[in-house]
């Protein structure tokens, strides 16, 4: 369908809209005239004033609401005297499709490239053209990709896409606007009605009669009416104007394929939900491991250090692209087709012999790259995360974690020994646990667990999976260009106990002086350590997570149920404790899950000394000796500690997080 068509019928489509107002106005119109010719006075007047009150979101709808400005998009303005490569390579490829280039190009913070343009007079007329081109993106794109993705979006353009955009937004936002009118009407309505009856109601208890139950059945019945009119309507103008979104991604892809070549836009394709999945993992494991403890990476690094984690873990990314193309649900409301779907069509057409060369980095074709992924880094940040305290990569892993660590201890501290505030805590990571992939945890397993699907590997599963911890878990400080905070969410993941259960309090519990008992040094570590050898473990074990089975289970049964929870939560006490004597050491990995690295010879010993701790016949003199600077300080001496490599202390292993959507270019 040519441009004249489609702006046929998005012209269409919107007139459509203030023809329904105007059928539903004389509607009104029609009943108020019945109702003056056939109705007494006082009746007429109600219809009157009824109709006026529906006729105003209508004429509101029609007349008086104009569409909203674009919200700026967070990122850095770049011209010819900044960026001269990036420049001309939008040029040259504008001229190739046929087009006018874009007047600005902005630098974002982004796993996407986009297109707009400010038209005017419902897009008849063109005006300024943005490019926007995220550092991430870029960051894992070969240049030759890039120019894919640029001729993409070059297409949107020649197509006059952005331009009947245009037409079609101000459809959806004036459909959208009074239904939303009608619905916040009847909402006020009923709640009106509800304080009426309930007032009403109360008065009659007061009086010591029997109050009717509150009905409001009925109320703004008319505003919902005029919603589901609106809502019907909205529903059919969405599905025609998206289905010409999607045929318009299809036509770009094809723009893409005869400027860049079939295979280098196949491959760009294929590229986007690898780096979008590698980048959420990067993003929540290793950018924002700090943000909780009020630190993050170097300038620059917060967007740079994606080029760390890309080429320390090239296999597993070079096994995701090998991987099937991810699933997607289909549906009318859909403006982008499935990505297996626009790369199925665009690897049919013939081959063209460009083969897609992915030798050079598309960020070769910045000035400076450093001093750019500093810039860009400024710009996208929120005010609060740029006044966070910088440290540099080993530095800000060793101290967030040794924070997270902490905080864990804690809870399964006060868990245990049944001080205030620690009911909500588990064995496998709660409340501020670095293990759970919660936020910002970088690693899989906290202290050394390996990670699901491999050591340290972003992805669970193999290839093609998205990354671990993906969009659910969040993002402190990023600003996403919509008002929000950045991506995702929200959303960490919670604590699992080993049985998933709920935390159960007091019953069997042991009194906190008895858990107190003298002998066992500071500390939760050496309060716990002393209630174990008074004979309290498997009554403070009554207060793990339990799940219906294991609270059911006596004897041998409910001891093997929360060993494994006292076991995991007792090397998290180790791991701090190591920390807080400074024996220990966080140690930065870019292809594999942090490892916490203890005094040489600990790695091995430690394991026996955890197990005979919960033992049927508990033992904690092992632990004791190991961590003997607590107990029975040493003369001062260096400490040997075992090289980087060496087994880490053991923590419970993290449950999989839910897995990130993939996301294409515009």
């Amino acid at each position: 369908m040519g441009p004249t068509l489609r702006a046929t019928r998005a012209l269409v489509l919107l007139a459509g809209f203030y023809l329904l107002g105007l059928v539903l106005l004389a509607a009104l119109a029609a009943v108020d005239w019945a109702a003056a010719v056939h109705t007494p006075g006082p009746f007429a007047l109600k219809v009157f004033l009824v109709s006026a009150v529906l006729a105003v979101p209508i004429v509101r709808g029609m007349f008086m609401l104009r569409t909203p400005a674009d919200e700026d998009m967070p990122g850095v303005r770049v011209d010819d005297s900044h960026e001269p490569r990036l420049w001309q390579t939008v040029r040259d490829i504008a001229q190739q499709v046929g087009t006018r280039a874009p007047d600005e190009i902005l630098l974002t913070g982004d796993v996407n490239a986009t297109v707009s343009e400010d038209a005017r007079f419902l897009g008849l007329v063109g005006g300024t053209r943005r490019l926007h081109i995220g550092l991430p993106l870029m960051t894992g794109l070969s240049e030759t990709q890039l120019r894919a993705v640029l001729a993409h979006e070059m297409g949107h353009y020649g197509n006059a896409d952005t331009r009947l955009s245009a037409i079609s937004e101000r459809g959806r936002v004036h459909v959208l606007r009074t239904i939303v009118h009608f619905e916040a009407r009847a909402g006020a309505k009923v709640s009106k009605e509800r304080a009426r009856q309930e007032k009403k109601a109360a008065a009659a208890l007061a009086k010591g009669r029997k109050a009717r139950e509150v009905d409001t059945t009925g109320t703004g019945i008319t505003y919902r009416a005029m919603a589901r009119l609106y809502t019907a309507y909205g529903k059919f103008y969405l599905r025609a104007t998206l289905s010409g979104s999607r045929r318009a991604e299809f036509a770009a892809d094809i723009a893409a394929a005869r400027i860049a070549g079939r295979d280098a836009t196949a491959s760009a394709l294929r590229e986007i939900p690898v780096i979008d999945a590698a980048h959420d993992f990067y993003l929540n494991r290793y950018a924002t491991l700090g943000a909780d403890a009020g630190l993050l990476p170097p300038p620059g690094e917060f967007l740079g250090g994606f080029r760390h984690l890309l080429a320390a873990r090239h296999e597993e990314v070079d096994a995701m692209r090998g991987g099937p193309l991810p699933t997607e649900p289909v549906s009318p409301y859909d403006s982008h087709p499935p990505i297996a779907e626009r790369v199925a069509r665009i690897e049919a057409l013939p081959d063209d012999g460009r083969a897609s060369d992915p030798a050079r980095p598309s960020l070769s074709l910045l000035a400076d790259t450093e001093r750019t992924l500093a810039t860009v880094e400024e710009a996208v940040l929120t005010p609060a995360a740029l006044g966070l305290r910088r440290l540099d990569w080993p530095e800000l892993v060793h101290a967030a974690m040794s924070v997270h660590t902490e905080e864990s201890a804690q809870c399964f501290g006060a868990l245990m020994l049944g001080a205030e505030g620690g009911g909500d805590a588990s064995a496998e990571g709660g409340a501020g646990t670095p293990v759970e992939g919660g936020a910002g945890a970088p690693v899989e397993g906290g202290a050394g667990a390996p990670a699901e699907g491999g050591a340290g590997t972003p992805v669970e599963g193999g290839a093609g999976a998205p990354a671990e911890g993906g969009d659910g878990a969040p993002r402190p400080g990023v600003d996403d260009g919509a008002g929000r905070p950045g991506h995702g969410a929200e959303n960490g993941t919670p604590g699992h106990g080993a049985e998933n259960g709920t935390p159960e309090h007091g019953g069997h519990g042991t009194p906190r002086s008895e858990l107190e008992g003298s002998g066992g040094g500071g500390g939760p570590l050496g309060a716990v350590l002393d209630a174990i050898d008074a004979g309290a473990l498997w009554r403070m074990a009554e207060r793990l997570p339990r799940s219906e089975v294991a609270a059911a289970a006596t004897g041998r049964a409910a001891r093997e149920f929360a060993r494994p929870q006292l076991r995991a939560g007792l090397s998290q006490l180790v791991s701090a404790e190591y920390l807080r004597q400074g024996r220990a050491r966080w140690q930065l990995s870019w292809t594999e899950s942090a490892a916490l690295e203890l005094p040489y010879g600990h790695a091995d010993e430690l394991p026996d000394a955890l197990e005979a701790a919960v033992a049927d016949r508990p033992d904690t003199e092992p632990l004791r000796a190991l961590l003997a600077p607590v107990y029975a300080p040493e003369a001062p001496g260096p400490v040997e500690t075992q090289p980087p490599g060496s087994a880490p202390a053991p923590t419970p292993t993290p449950a999989t997080a839910p897995t990130p959507a993939p996301s294409s270019t515009a």
